[in-house]
């Protein structure tokens, strides 16, 4: 009851915080659940498809794909599925497909920024009308305002700084660590789609020799 009561005093800018406060939690509870879902066993995955591409078990290695259902599975899925067209189809696809799952693990991180950025801002707005409204508390009273007077203003003012800090950091840390997930995520993607790439190039039947080239995804 105590911390309603803060809060209700903190004036109409908590709300605004506490809205954006909202938003920035179902934003880090999504991308925790998509990015621990996008985590697999990077040597595992690759020994398994490595040993199908070499027998040219092409359905398998799409089969394998699909069960595994992560980005990286994903992009070579789809990368696989135009193995017939070739090697440079094959490299289309993956990059192609290599940028969708990035935007897809990318999404909802730039509104996380935003709360980061904003939720202190707010706090300090509310705290500068806060100190505003003081002033102009001491100027009513002409100057005879004693202590008591202005220490309730003034400390009301101040909890939306905390209030908005509290949200803030918070997320300013989801988002450093969830940046830092995805970047993982798409080295492993790009080490995968490369090596994939080599495979299929040294096992490809073709007597046309390829040019070596590296996926960037």
């Amino acid at each position: 009851m105590y911390l309603i009561e803060i809060f209700l005093k903190g004036g109409l800018l908590m709300w605004a915080i506490l809205f954006s406060s909202i938003i920035g939690l179902g934003v880090v509870i999504d991308r925790y659940i998509v990015l621990r879902k996008a985590k697999i066993n990077i040597p595992a995955f690759m020994v398994r498809i490595r040993g199908l591409l070499k027998k040219k078990d092409i359905s398998g290695a799409v089969s394998y794909c699909m069960e595994e259902k992560s980005p990286v599975a994903n992009i070579i899925r789809k990368g696989l599925k135009k193995y017939k067209l070739g090697h440079e189809r094959v490299k289309e696809s993956i990059e192609n497909a290599g940028r969708q799952e990035i935007t897809k693990l990318e999404k909802g991180l730039s509104i996380l920024a935003s709360v980061a950025g904003i939720a202190p801002l707010l706090g300090f707005l509310g705290t500068v009308t806060g100190m505003i409204q003081a002033f102009m508390t001491i100027e009513s009273l002409q100057g005879s305002a004693n202590p008591s007077d202005l220490a309730g203003g003034i400390w009301e003012a101040l909890v939306t700084t905390a209030f908005g800090l509290i949200v803030g950091i918070p997320a300013l840390a989801f988002y450093n660590y969830f940046l830092t997930s995805v970047k993982k995520l798409v080295g492993d993607m790009e080490a995968v789609a490369n090596d994939v790439v080599d495979i299929i190039q040294d096992t490809s039947s073709s007597a046309t020799d390829y040019e070596e080239v590296e996926i960037d995804i």
